[in-house]
């Protein structure tokens, strides 16, 4: 059914622009603050007895349950640490090792510079929400009808996942650094390269299925990125532990940083877990996708350059948790597929949007 072309509202366009700019400043303070966490927490006495606690006890610890540590700090206080829970790691490799104290590393004063950074990455989220919503409302409809307006839902999305499993009690504040750094990323490639003036869509993205088989691709890939992420700080902190078993000497990188994170087992299925809770609505995004391929173009596929792409996604996605679950292709193997998995979803984002033709340009840049 067609429906009437709405002018866009040139004031709440604005407003949403205003917003945006706005949210990325709120990003940028976040940005610090997180700095902030790790580098406070680093200096720490605190936060340095208890990751030299999780360097030098992994294997100790994973016997049983060791009493609290008690660590003298200045003017004579003493700080309490209990020793970081032990994690296995079968689907990673042999060594057990306790998960690091985290970004703050104990300290009071990292931990509440964390919490700033949490509290300010809330705000931006909402502010750049905000701009999302009135983006929306300037033309009645979805707010991802281009690259510009997908940009700024995904990476909307991708804090709203990251807030959100903060609030389930997730110990998630570790990727907290990683994440506005992404955003801050994103949203200036947007609004750089990417802006496109507030209009209404052409006729074959004017369905209902915009607002279903769009929408669960921009949250499916957000989610992906969340696991990328935790994936990626696997691998650091996977040769890390390696390192350390080897009987070598980590950097000031890995002592001040990599130690701080949690163990690789725990980083590793975070990842697991998080690709494998998303992977069926990326099945559903795919089929949701040909059904509206073929109420547009008469057929459900046509090897468009997107289709074909996305198809990659999903194989690239099942070979991975297949893959996860294999003896042999556990830990490193399985998270280098993870991470060419999720290149091949940003490559059909923006490689097949900007350098491919295909059917799926007439979203504009």
């Amino acid at each position: 059914m067609t429906t009437l072309a709405v002018a866009a509202n040139e004031s709440l366009a604005e407003i949403s622009n205003y917003l945006i700019y706005s949210s990325m400043a709120v990003y940028t303070l976040a940005f610090f603050a997180h700095i902030a966490e790790w580098v406070f927490g680093s200096r720490s006495k605190v936060g340095r007895t208890a990751a030299a606690l999780t360097a030098a006890t992994g294997a100790k610890a994973a016997a049983g349950k060791a009493p609290a540590v008690q660590v003298r700090g200045q003017g004579g206080t003493t700080a309490v640490l209990d020793k970081p829970k032990v994690v296995s790691r079968a689907a990673a490799g042999a060594r057990d090792v306790p998960d690091g104290p985290g970004a703050a590393g104990g300290s009071e004063k990292g931990d509440l510079y964390g919490r700033i950074a949490v509290s300010l990455t809330v705000l931006g989220f909402l502010v750049e929400f905000a701009g999302v919503a009135a983006r929306a409302l300037s033309v009645e409809r979805a707010p991802w009808g281009n690259m510009y307006e997908f940009s700024i839902t995904f990476s909307t999305m991708a804090v709203g996942v990251y807030l959100a499993l903060l609030a389930l009690g997730k110990n998630v504040r570790w990727l907290g650094l990683v994440l506005v750094t992404t955003v801050l990323l994103d949203l200036g490639i947007a609004t750089k390269w990417l802006y496109t003036d507030s209009d209404q869509l052409v006729p074959a993205l004017d369905s209902y299925w915009l607002w279903i088989h769009v929408s669960t691709a921009i949250f499916c890939g957000a989610t992906f990125y969340i696991g990328a992420a935790g994936t990626a700080l696997y691998l650091f902190r996977d040769s890390y532990e390696a390192k350390l078993a080897g009987g070598g000497k980590p950097g000031t990188f890995a002592t001040s940083v990599l130690e701080r994170l949690p163990a690789a087992a725990t980083l590793d299925k975070f990842a697991y877990r998080i690709n494998a809770a998303v992977f069926p609505l990326w099945t559903f995004t795919i089929i949701a996708g040909a059904i509206w391929a073929g109420d547009a173009w008469g057929r459900y596929w046509d090897w468009d350059p997107k289709e074909v792409w996305s198809f990659v996604t999903w194989v690239a996605y099942a070979c991975y948790l297949h893959a996860r679950a294999t003896a042999g292709w556990k830990g490193r193997k399985a998270a280098y597929l993870a991470l060419f998995a999720f290149a091949c979803w940003i490559w059909n984002y923006y490689g097949v949007n900007i350098l491919l033709n295909g059917k799926h340009s007439y979203g504009g840049v």
